[in-house]
């Protein structure tokens, strides 16, 4: 494809979010509810194409993990109209009113959200992103370009044309919803370079992605991360219940973000504690490593090369043993990535140090770390979790896809 091609797709964006930038929520939630139906009347054609992007990488050697991401069923496509229609029903974010004041010279000054205009977004097989992320960027009066990579090619230009279709039927300009897929693995460089035409680029990736795509962008990019998360097993803690938090954070689903990769025991319970989380997680199928022999466990596998560092989103977990509650506070802000922590305990004192102290976008006292999640959070759905501190952190939603302007009314003011 030509430059010009490319250049000509991000033009037609831009006309569409200023037309979005202006519609009323209304027309725009309508969208929102045209595309579930959408997705809903074409599962048929979506499955099919699934299926194709699948074996294609299975074919390829593709991670048990990314084949997890990109596989949709029928219960996942009826988790996507769902989210969409709870986005749906969500408050408009767009015109929100933060703050308003009078000066003394009689000048109105009011800030309120407006969208940012054209953002994109690169991620890898992630067929739920395509859907997410133009619910989003509708509901948020945002138009939105999209890199799917070619694992879930087929998937994505499916998904892409229903929704165009549902929003173009709601009266709205298709192309508030684009993909650059077609322009291949250039695509990808292309948007990164395209200051002026793209307001804000999200990446949504292994690390490797993030990193390139912050390293390289021009475009102003809102950082998601990779997810080395902790569990800290306090030595006020209730076994069963660390039990229980373990399990679901690891191997309830281990191919997200919001999956466990590492538990830190506390030492004082050590001896009892370290053998049954190894036990309970081996019994799930999960593979425990360490990097130190660990009390009352044989046969613990080593930690690899990355280390403590290590996200694995398989099942395989870490297991480390810590003094203290500063141990496990330093090894969370070390080894982490500022994704989510938790820590177990019944001592208040132990859970306001570490919720107040592991520098997290999100930070969890005696729950399960798989609740760092959009739509469990009520947001309906998520652009990505961002680890940076810069304008959003954590899940974000509709408001974490605007920005603000001020505006000023007068009577003639000048200034002296």
């Amino acid at each position: 494809m030509a430059d010009d091609d490319f250049e000509q797709l991000l033009t037609a964006s831009q006309r569409a979010a200023r037309a979005l930038g202006v519609a009323p929520a209304e027309r725009r939630h309508a969208a929102i509810q045209a595309i579930a139906e959408a997705i809903e009347r074409s599962a048929g054609a979506i499955l099919a194409a699934n299926a194709e992007d699948i074996a294609r990488g299975r074919e390829s050697g593709l991670a048990e993990g990314l084949l997890d991401r990109l596989l949709l069923d029928d219960a996942r496509i009826a988790s996507l109209a769902a989210a969409a229609r709870q986005l749906a029903e969500l408050p408009d974010p767009v015109g929100e009113v933060l703050r308003h004041r009078t000066l003394p010279n009689g000048l109105d000054l009011t800030e309120v959200r407006v969208p940012f205009g054209v953002i994109g977004v690169i991620y890898e097989a992630r067929p739920n992103v395509t859907v997410d992320l133009a619910c989003i960027a509708l509901g948020s009066g945002n138009a939105v370009v999209l890199r799917g990579g070619s694992a879930a090619e087929r998937t994505n230009a499916v998904l892409v044309e229903a929704m165009q279709g549902a929003i173009e039927g709601a009266g709205l300009p298709r192309e508030s919803v684009q993909t650059i897929d077609r322009f291949g693995r250039d695509g990808a460089g292309r948007l990164m370079r395209a200051r002026g035409l793209v307001d804000l680029l999200v990446p949504r990736g292994s690390a490797a992605l993030i990193e390139r795509v912050v390293t390289e962008s021009t475009v102003p990019v809102i950082e998601t991360g990779a997810g080395v998360v902790h569990a800290f097993v306090d030595r006020a803690a209730q076994l069963p219940m660390a039990l229980e938090i373990v399990l679901n954070a690891k191997a309830q689903r281990t191919s997200v973000c919001n999956a466990l990769e590492t538990v830190l025991v506390h030492r004082e319970i050590a001896e009892t504690a370290v053998p049954a989380l190894a036990e309970a997680l081996r019994e799930a199928g999960v593979t425990v490593h360490a990097d130190a022999p660990l009390p009352g466990v044989e046969g613990a596998e080593p930690l690899g090369e990355g280390g403590w560092s290590t996200e694995h989103l398989s099942m395989d977990i870490a297991i480390g043993v810590v003094d203290d509650l500063d141990a496990a506070i330093e090894h969370v802000n070390r080894f982490g990535t500022h994704h989510t922590d938790t820590i177990v305990t019944d001592d208040p004192d132990a859970a306001g140090r570490f919720l107040a102290e592991v520098d997290s976008a999100v930070v969890m006292h005696n729950a399960s770390t798989r609740f760092t999640d959009g739509g469990e959070f009520g947001f309906g759905a998520e652009v990505g979790i961002s680890t940076q501190k810069a304008h959003a952190r954590g899940p974000m939603g509709l408001p974490e896809l605007t920005s603000t302007k001020w505006i000023v009314r007068g009577t003639g003011q000048v200034r002296a």
